[in-house]
């Protein structure tokens, strides 16, 4: 009994990733520019979490050798880091659209298989 179980849930499970596996049309023109701009939002979103990050640890880094100055303790010299650098507010500027010509132009055809190694070394 427990063989057929594993046998027909196996079976069921790959009918199912038939289906999920199905092509999707390609994205338009509009869907792909939002895309672009989300990724560029998303990373600019990134360089303001860094920024933000290198902030704190600053405030961190400067309030402990502060406490530590107040009581007296001795504390190793700073650890040379680069300055935190602000990214500045988002600004998208979208890409060019392709020229008419570049999208018309023949696709390159795929580069030749190398030779064998069996034809290229003659045996001894």
């Amino acid at each position: 009994m427990k063989p057929f179980l594993t046998a027909s849930v196996l079976l069921a499970t790959m009918l199912a990733a038939a289906q999920v596996s199905a092509k999707l049309p390609p994205p338009s023109d509009e869907a792909k520019a939002k895309a672009a701009e989300a990724a560029a939002k998303t990373a600019h979103n990134g360089k303001v979490d860094s920024y933000e990050l290198c902030k704190s640890m600053d405030k961190v880094a400067a309030d402990y050798y502060a406490a530590a100055k107040r009581a007296g303790t001795e504390t190793k010299p700073p650890v040379a880091t680069p300055a935190c650098v602000d990214p500045g507010p988002f600004v998208y500027t979208p890409a060019a659209p392709a020229p008419v010509s570049a999208a018309a132009a023949p696709v390159a055809a795929p580069a030749a298989a190398p030779a064998p190694a069996a034809a290229a070394a003659p045996k001894k």
